[in-house]
């Protein structure tokens, strides 16, 4: 597999006689309190591979195409790789990043909305033909710079994201399409498809009635000019509920594009993918109790008759783990790592990063037991865009540690499927864990 050492890159622990994902996650706390209580990921890759096999009993007619923008740790896009989805591109450092995993240029597209001269000659250099374009300046760079370009024409819909900003800004509306197809002929260059454009957080199943419905009258227009068009992306924002991926969608490409059609279907889930699969766990250092309803007044202490409410300030905030926070995407409550009896008291809770900004608020309200500085917090579903590189640099801690763990079994019926071959998943290095008596019950030990 091109572009992979014989060295693993990164282990992957084992998880054998009855340990869990929880038992992990202790251990590595546990070494975290010994150590400086930094912040950390632990992601369970069998649920990828699970996530995938949903998608093919559910959407078997629609190959994946994973957005590495989602997240781009190494075991996602090498298990991604293994079980065989193509992979969506936004610049020139994710399309080295899946090159030098060995995939095929022809499992990759180029989507990124103004892309710069030197990286769509980058894509042309290797072999990348499958681009996105949504307007006539972006189509004039590509005839002169990949004129083997295969584009698949992003549309915006009417119905895509009315009350955001950004659905206005980016696609070629339906009435201009027919204008950008026409040019597109006159420059010499392939149009083989269409792009729908939608929310990645779309919740409204009509948004995909829309977008499929859309995509048939640009097949038709550019069918009449000429073209070939052979190729639907249906986009991202599956919630990943059996009835939007069935009912909705697939009825939808059934009835607008049967399979007597030739058409090839793919469609680009991201967190579909990961999110489930990663839990992040946050120290809390710093604490705070206001009155409920003083929170803008000058207070020292709270007279016994008012309710408190807590401000917890944690270790990672929205300019690292949470940076989906400020593209207003809701931050679950998290659940607390200590012991606590069913009928403990909970208070009105504000969570906070570390920065000190005002925006760096994670979770606005939520209910908690009454913390201490040291505690640990755990955030399920945390594997979408939450691991990239902090937006700003007001410390030096790296971004958190990712430890990647997987069941026997779900390794095994890896095997069993065939994905772990000696072409794939070179990278990992199994490291089974085992249960140490050194250690509380529930900790775990990692032998060297």
């Amino acid at each position: 597999m091109k572009g992979i050492s014989d060295e693993p890159q990164y282990s992957v622990g084992l998880l054998e006689g009855g340990v869990a994902l929880c038992d992990v996650i202790d251990n590595h706390i546990y070494e975290q309190t010994l150590s400086e209580k930094n912040a950390f990921f632990v992601a369970d890759l069998g649920v990828i591979m699970r996530q995938h096999v949903r998608w093919r009993i559910h959407m078997a007619q629609i190959r994946p195409y994973y957005a590495v923008r989602c997240n781009s740790s190494p075991a996602v896009i090498e298990v991604l790789a293994a079980l065989g989805t193509g992979f969506i591109c936004t610049n020139k450092p994710e399309l080295e990043l899946v090159q030098s995993y060995g995939i095929p240029s022809e499992d990759i597209i180029y989507s990124g909305v103004c892309k710069q001269v030197s990286q769509i000659k980058y894509a042309a250099k290797n072999g990348i033909e499958l681009l996105v374009c949504d307007n006539e300046a972006e189509l004039r760079k590509i005839s002169r710079c990949h004129p083997n370009a295969k584009l698949l024409l992003q549309v915006s819909t009417e119905a895509s994201n009315p009350d955001d900003d950004m659905s206005m800004t980016f696609g070629c509306s339906l009435k201009d399409c027919r204008h950008l197809l026409e040019s597109a002929k006159e420059l010499g260059v392939q149009v083989v498809g269409v792009r729908p454009l939608q929310s990645y957080s779309c919740d409204d199943d009509q948004v995909y009635v829309h977008a499929i419905s859309d995509a048939r009258c640009v097949f038709d227009m550019g069918e009449e000019i000429g073209f070939c068009m052979k190729i639907l992306d249906i986009g991202g924002g599956f919630s990943g509920s059996e009835a939007q991926l069935e009912l909705v969608i697939m009825s939808m490409v059934d009835l607008y594009f049967p399979p007597s059609t030739g058409v090839s279907i793919i469609a680009e889930p991201g967190s579909f993918f990961v999110s489930s699969a990663f839990t992040l766990a946050v120290n809390v250092i710093s604490k705070e109790m206001v009155a409920r309803d003083c929170q803008d007044q000058e207070h020292d202490d709270l007279s016994p008759n008012e309710e408190p409410e807590f401000q917890y300030t944690m270790n990672e905030g929205v300019y690292g783990s949470f940076a989906c926070k400020l593209s207003e995407t809701l931050i679950s409550a998290p659940s607390v790592h200590k012991n606590t009896s069913l009928d403990v008291p909970v208070f009105s809770s504000s969570l906070w990063g570390p920065s000190g900004d005002d925006l760096d608020q994670v979770v606005e309200h939520c209910l908690l037991p009454e913390l201490n500085i040291g505690d640990w917090l755990m955030f399920t579903h945390a594997g979408a865009y939450s691991l990239g590189q902090p937006l700003c640099t007001s410390t030096d801690s790296p971004p958190p540690p990712v430890y990647y763990v997987i069941s026997s079994r779900d390794w095994f019926e890896m095997q069993d499927t065939g994905v772990t071959n000696e072409a794939t998943l070179k990278n990992f290095s199994l490291v089974p864990y085992f249960l140490s008596s050194c250690q509380t019950e529930a900790a775990l030990s990692v032998p060297a």
